[in-house]
């Protein structure tokens, strides 16, 4: 059974930073793109970042570029989200996600397993 736990999230003031993880179990890891989502209350689930299998590509929602960056660690099973100069706006529940189609990254519908999400909380 394929799991992803995230981690990390938590209260940060303005322009703090915060280092998400995902720990994902029961696939093979280094066969999977993986991807961050975010969710804020009222809003829907919007795309963050994806890394390719092999760590060669990244990609970022243009909200978020310049500022996060997404990592990973095969011999680990994870996915990192570092985040920095957070703004209130950044405030939602960030979920990992492990792209199982051959879809785009940016797209949801990639995506075929998906994390419980952590809660960030950015205060102005």
């Amino acid at each position: 059974q394929v799991q992803l736990v995230e981690s990390g999230g938590g209260l940060v003031q303005a322009g703090g930073s915060l280092r998400l993880s995902c720990a994902a179990s029961g696939l093979t890891f280094s066969s999977y793109a993986m991807g961050w989502f975010r969710q804020a209350p009222g809003k829907e689930r919007e795309f963050v970042a994806a890394i390719s299998r092999r760590d060669s590509n990244t990609f970022y929602a243009d909200s978020v570029k310049g500022r996060f960056t997404i990592s990973r660690d095969n011999a680990k099973n994870t996915v990192y989200l570092q985040m920095n100069s957070l703004k209130p706006e950044d405030t939602a529940v960030y979920s990992c996600a492990a792209a199982g189609t051959g879809l785009p990254y940016t797209y949801q519908k990639a995506y075929t397993n998906w994390g419980q999400g952590t809660q960030v909380t950015v205060s102005s």
